[in-house]
C-alpha cells in the first residue's frame, strides 16, 4: 500500500534543518513519490538540488499567481526558459492559478500568466497544478474558454462548493486535489465530496508545510501527516484505507505521467 504526494513545497524554508529525516518519515508513511510545485524564479534552484538528492520528489514548473507582481514579465520568461529547455524533467506546470485573496491589484496581470501557461501546458501535453483562492469566477471564466480534449490538471487544495467540484468535473480532465482542509472540525468539504465526487475525481496532497491535518494544526505540515486525509476519506467513502490507496495513487500516476520517472 502506498500514496503519492501530489502538492508538497518540500523545498521551504521551513525543512532546512531536517529534509532528510521528514523524507524519510513520509517513507516509513507509505509515500513513495511527492510532487514539487514551483512558486517563483527563486524557488527553482532549492527545488532541483531537492530533486537531485531525493528522486522521488518530482519537480513542476510555474509561476505562482501570488508572485505576480511587478516583474512577472521576468519572472515568466525566466520560468519559460526552464520549462522548455527540458519539459520531461517536470510532472505539471505549477503552480498556477489566480488569488485574490491577499491582493487584487494584479489581477489582470494575473488571468494574462495563468492564460499564457495554460497554453504551454497544452503545448507540451503536461497536466496544470491549480491554485485558487477567492477566484473561481475568474479561473472558469479563463479555463470555460482554455478548455479542450488535450488540457488536463488538478484543482489544488480544492474547497470549493458543490456547484464548483460540478462545474471541474465537467471539463473532463481535472482532478480535485485534497488535504488538511477535509480533517477540520468546521469544513464542510466532506459533505461537497460525498454530493458531488468519487474516490475516482481525487488525488491526495499535503500542501507542506502549510493546512496541516487534525491533529497537526499549528505544527508544520509534512507529508506523513498525508494518511490522516486517507483515513477521513475511509470515514467519508466507507471503503478500506487501502482502496483509498490504490485508487488515489492510480489517479496521480495517470495525470502526472509518473511511469517517467
Amino acid at each position: 500500500m502506498h500514496f503519492i504526494d501530489t502538492h508538497a513545497h518540500t523545498y521551504d524554508e521551513s525543512f532546512l534543518g531536517d529534509l532528510d529525516a521528514t523524507i524519510s518519515s513520509a517513507q516509513e508513511a507509505g509515500i513513495t513519490k511527492i510532487l514539487m510545485p514551483n512558486i517563483d524564479t527563486e524557488s527553482i534552484e532549492p527545488m532541483f538540488s531537492i530533486q537531485e538528492k531525493h528522486p522521488m520528489c518530482i519537480p513542476m514548473m510555474g509561476l505562482h499567481p501570488a508572485y505576480v507582481k511587478a516583474d512577472w514579465e521576468k519572472q515568466l520568461e525566466k520560468i519559460e526558459r526552464y520549462l522548455f529547455a527540458d519539459p520531461l524533467r517536470f510532472c505539471a506546470i505549477g503552480e498556477i492559478g489566480m488569488d485574490l485573496y491577499w491582493d487584487k491589484s494584479f489581477l489582470e496581470e494575473q488571468k494574462t500568466v495563468f492564460t499564457q501557461q495554460i497554453q504551454w501546458a497544452k503545448k507540451l501535453d503536461l497536466p496544470i497544478a491549480i491554485h485558487a483562492r477567492d477566484a473561481f469566477n475568474e479561473i472558469f471564466e479563463i479555463l470555460d474558454k482554455e478548455n479542450d480534449d488535450t488540457l488536463k490538471g488538478v484543482f489544488h487544495c480544492f474547497t470549493g462548493n458543490t456547484a464548483q467540484a460540478q462545474h471541474i468535473k465537467n471539463y473532463g480532465g481535472f482532478l480535485l486535489g485534497i488535504g488538511g482542509v477535509l480533517t477540520y472540525k468546521n469544513s464542510e468539504l466532506g459533505k461537497t465530496l460525498k454530493e458531488a465526487a468519487s474516490l475516482e475525481d481525487l488525488v491526495l496532497e499535503t500542501d507542506a508545510p502549510y493546512l496541516p491535518p487534525t491533529p497537526y494544526r499549528g505544527k508544520r505540515n509534512e507529508s506523513a501527516y498525508m494518511i490522516e486525509v486517507a483515513f477521513k476519506l475511509v470515514d467519508l467513502f466507507q471503503v478500506p484505507l487501502e482502496e483509498i490507496a490504490r485508487i488515489t495513487t492510480l489517479n496521480a500516476e495517470e495525470l502526472f505521467q509518473l511511469n517517467r520517472f
